[in-house]
């Protein structure tokens, strides 16, 4: 999870991403504290309270769809707070009439909601990527790779969404079962591995990690679709064929270079020489 703050109309919005779903969370009530137009926050945090009760009475699925995260407050540490992702959040402005409901849309749909853009225009999210990875110096090469592992990826979680994958969580095992089977390690012990923390585990893989990753995914879908395989248990097994197709291609990579495909290389910026 990443932690960021982003401004609207000179108030500060708290916010996190989940790399797991690449969605960014909200804080529901600093969006109120926006739509109500509210400087304080705790009379914000009531209006929140009356509203969800309200909603939940009303059966809306809304509030349903709100989750907990911990974000940081005024006081500098850390707490359970009601978030929402855009999608969600569009809905509940629904709900507060307000003059700020229009200009806070357009203004989720630039710093929060570019996936509703994307869906319309797949091509958006991509070349927005190729810049962010060129600005970063990633060759045309590595990026080329990295586009195609992910239109791969793309792919096998359409297919997950219509074969009764449920949900982020699911999607995590799935893709941990994956990757555990084709590098020997599990995501998190491939992050640590690089020294990574936050950071997305692809963006900092070597070109020979990216086309693996890719055998991977694509050996998983298609075992899946010739079986059908549908709900968990089954794509599970599905992930594991896919991956030992990719484990079985390292490994005989390995064999005739002499060299890990694995590696602790990342592109993370040099650590800051401190002069004392």
């Amino acid at each position: 999870m990443k932690n960021d703050l982003v401004i609207f109309e000179g108030t500060h919005i708290r916010r996190i991403y989940d790399e797991k779903t690449e969605t960014w969370y909200f804080s529901v009530v600093d969006i109120l504290q926006v739509l109500i137009q509210q400087p304080d926050y705790q009379t914000a945090r009531n209006y929140w309270k009356v509203l969800k009760n309200r909603l939940q009475k009303e059966g809306s699925q809304s509030v349903t769809k709100c989750n907990q995260l911990k974000l940081e407050a005024a006081d500098g540490k850390k707490y359970l707070t009601d978030v929402a992702d855009p999608e969600t959040l569009l809905r509940l402005i629904q709900s507060v009439p307000s003059p700020k409901a229009e200009p806070i849309k357009l203004w989720l749909a630039k710093v929060g909601y570019e996936r509703m853009q994307e869906m319309a225009d797949p091509a958006r999210s991509l070349d927005r990527a190729r810049e962010t990875w060129q600005k970063h110096g990633r060759s045309e090469k590595w990026i080329q790779q990295r586009m195609m592992g992910q239109e791969t990826r793309n792919k096998l979680t359409d297919y997950w969404k219509t074969h009764e994958v449920k949900g982020s969580d699911e999607f995590a095992i799935l893709t941990n079962i994956i990757h555990q089977e084709w590098t020997g390690v599990s995501v998190k012990e491939h992050k640590d591995i690089k020294g990574l923390e936050n950071q997305n585990l692809r963006d900092h893989m070597s070109e020979a990690e990216l086309i693996f990753t890719a055998l991977a995914e694509l050996s998983t879908r298609q075992i899946a679709e010739s079986v059908q395989a549908t709900g968990l248990p089954e794509n599970a097994e599905a992930g594991k064929k896919g991956g030992r197709v990719a484990k079985n291609a390292r490994l005989e990579l390995e064999e005739k270079t002499g060299k890990p495909v694995i590696s602790d290389e990342n592109f993370l910026p040099p650590p800051k020489k401190w002069i004392g």
